[in-house]
C-alpha cells in the first residue's frame, strides 16, 4: 500500500493576510486559488457606513458571503434582503447584484468565491487604486480580464436614497 502525503495546510490567524481597498470597501485576502487547488478563494469585506458596491455580474463564478459584523443589504436580480451577523447567502453568476451596509455601524462579511481566481481582480483592483482613481479604460480592460460586467440597472437609485450611501463614481 502506497501512501501518499498530506496536502499542505494553510493557516491564517485573525489579522493575518494581504488587506487594500476596493474603493468603496475594503478587502482582506484569506485564502488563494493557489491555496486549495483553484477550487475556491476566501476574502473578507469591511463595508464603512454608506459603502455601495457598484452593481456588477460574474460571468465566470459564484459568491456566497456570511455577514459577521453589521448589516448588509444585497439585491440579485429582482431580490432584494438585508442580512445581520450570522445571515448567509449565494449570489449566482450571471445576475446583476449589489451589495451595500445597510445599518448606520461598520459592517463586515466573508465571501467565498468559486471557482477560485476572481479574488486576483480584488489584488489587482486594490493595487490599481493606490495611486488614486483609476483610468476607466484600465478599469474595464481589468473587468474584462477578469468576466466581470458593470450596469446600472434602475433600482439602483432608490436603494441609495432609502440607505444613504455614497453613490458610486460615473455618470448619474
Amino acid at each position: 500500500m502506497t501512501i501518499s502525503a498530506a496536502p499542505d495546510l494553510t493557516i491564517i490567524q485573525p489579522g493575518e493576510g494581504r488587506s487594500g481597498t476596493l474603493g468603496s470597501i475594503g478587502v482582506d485576502f484569506k485564502f488563494w486559488g493557489a491555496d486549495t487547488g483553484g477550487t475556491l478563494s476566501v476574502v473578507e469585506h469591511p463595508f464603512p457606513v454608506g459603502a455601495l458596491v457598484p452593481p456588477h455580474l460574474h460571468t465566470r463564478e459564484d459568491e456566497y458571503s456570511i455577514v459577521t459584523e453589521g448589516e448588509i443589504g444585497f439585491r440579485s436580480g429582482d431580490r432584494e434582503v438585508v442580512l445581520g451577523a450570522g445571515g448567509y447567502i449565494t449570489k449566482p453568476r450571471g445576475e446583476m447584484h449589489t451589495m451595500w451596509n445597510a445599518g448606520k455601524v461598520p459592517a463586515r462579511m466573508i465571501e467565498i468565491i468559486q471557482p477560485a481566481g476572481f479574488e486576483d481582480f480584488f489584488a489587482a483592483m486594490s493595487d490599481l487604486l493606490t495611486s488614486g482613481p483609476p483610468e476607466p479604460e484600465k478599469l474595464m480592460a481589468l473587468a474584462e480580464r477578469h468576466g466581470l460586467e458593470f450596469g446600472e440597472p434602475p433600482w439602483l437609485a432608490d436603494i441609495i436614497t432609502r440607505y444613504d450611501l455614497t453613490p458610486p463614481p460615473g455618470p448619474r
